[in-house]
C-alpha cells in the first residue's frame, strides 16, 4: 500500500519511478553552483513528473511538509503537526520578548557572540 510521500536531493530520478508524492530538496556541495544546479534540477521537471520542492538546504522543511501530507489522512499526524507549528509560534514569541526587552543590537549580540 502506498502511504508515504519521498523526499530525496536526486528528486527526478525518484519521481520518474513512483507514484508517491516526492519532495526535492536541493542541496549545496563543494561542486555545485552555490546549489543552484540542485535548485534547476528539481524546479525543471518534465510534464507528469511533478516534484515539490523546498528551499535550498531545506531538509527539515521537507520533513514538516511529508508529514503534513501524511496528516491529510493521519489524524495522529495531523495532531503532531499541529503541536509543532505550535511551539514554533510560542519560540518567536519567546524571541519577541527578549527583542523588545533587550533592544535590538543587544539581541542581535546576545544571539551572534562568540
Amino acid at each position: 500500500r502506498l502511504t508515504s510521500p519521498v523526499i530525496s536531493v536526486s528528486a527526478g530520478m525518484v519521481a520518474s519511478m513512483t507514484p508517491l508524492p516526492v519532495i526535492g530538496v536541493p542541496m549545496r556541495s563543494r561542486v555545485s553552483i552555490d546549489g543552484w544546479d540542485s535548485v534547476l534540477s528539481i524546479l525543471q521537471m518534465p510534464p507528469g513528473i511533478p516534484v515539490a520542492t523546498v528551499a535550498l538546504d531545506g531538509a527539515r522543511n521537507a520533513g514538516i511538509l511529508a508529514a503534513q501530507i501524511l496528516g491529510s489522512h493521519q489524524p495522529e499526524v495531523l495532531k503532531r503537526v499541529q503541536q509543532f507549528k505550535a511551539s514554533l509560534k510560542e519560540g518567536v514569541l519567546e524571541k519577541i520578548e527578549k527583542l523588545n526587552s533587550l533592544g535590538y543590537r543587544k539581541y542581535l549580540e546576545s544571539r551572534y557572540k562568540g
